[in-house]
């Protein structure tokens, strides 16, 4: 399968702004309205800027992409917290309110801890129609990288707390279970040395249809974040299974 054409990408994004708090970059595609959403999320210790290729991808594809900066990252000013998973909700429904984005077809991508806070915002959250999660993070290794202050990100000793606690009341295949018929793509590198692929196999095994599990041999852990035909399979697969909930 071919990538996209690196002539038909928008390098840089349409617009940028800080919407309640949260610092952000939108992708606009080319095509005439109406158009899905992509809300973009990055894992611990990057930023929005990280993902740009896949928002790229995402307007030459006809979505409109909305990447932003977590608690505690990028140019974020506050420290990282719980409410970081309710922020997916609030930016999601931001981009639903942007002419030509249909708010019904709104999805998440997020990569690590980003693929935890999208898949736990689609079980929450009526806001977010489907998910791509890269390599997702569980929150036992979520709690560990917390605790070890392994990930750079501001989150001092109260903040972790919160953090430890929140995580502890979670389970990422309960949040894979209460989605439901929302679309779920997991991709996930055979070689990933931080999250084990074993453990998007465990997701998919306990997710409902439609779903999709795409494992690639080798790699590491960003790899199959950056990868320009992964990006291209995972985005079709998910306009497949949108297509029903289109308008009209």
């Amino acid at each position: 399968m071919h990538g996209v054409s690196g002539s038909r990408l928008p390098l840089a994004a349409a617009d940028a702004g800080v919407e309640a708090g949260r610092p952000y970059l939108i992708w606009r595609p080319t095509t005439p309205p109406p158009w899905p959403g992509m809300v973009v999320l990055h894992g611990a210790g990057s930023r929005k800027e990280n993902h740009a290729d896949f928002a790229r991808a995402c307007a030459a594809r006809g979505w409109v992409a909305l990447g932003f900066d977590q608690r505690g990252h990028g140019a974020s000013a506050d420290e990282m917290s719980p409410a970081a998973l309710a922020d997916v909700t609030r930016m999601a429904r931001f981009l639903g309110s942007i002419e030509g984005v249909e708010p019904s077809r709104i999805c998440a991508r997020g990569s690590s801890m980003g693929g935890f806070v999208a898949i736990q915002a689609a079980a929450s959250s009526g806001a977010i129609a489907g998910v791509i999660a890269v390599c997702p993070a569980s929150e036992e290794g979520l709690r560990r990288g917390f605790r070890e202050g392994n990930f750079d990100l501001r989150a001092g000793p109260e903040a972790v707390k919160a953090l430890d606690a929140w995580l502890g009341e979670l389970d990422l295949r309960d949040a894979v279970e209460l989605m439901g018929a929302k679309p779920l793509a997991l991709v996930h590198a055979r070689g990933d040395e931080s999250v084990p692929y074993t453990w998007s196999e465990e997701l998919y095994a306990r997710a409902s249809d439609p779903r999709k599990l795409i494992l690639v041999p080798g790699g590491h852990h960003r790899s199959a974040q950056h990868d320009a035909e992964l990006q291209e399979v995972s985005l079709r697969w998910l306009e497949r299974a949108l297509a029903g909930r289109r308008k009209g």
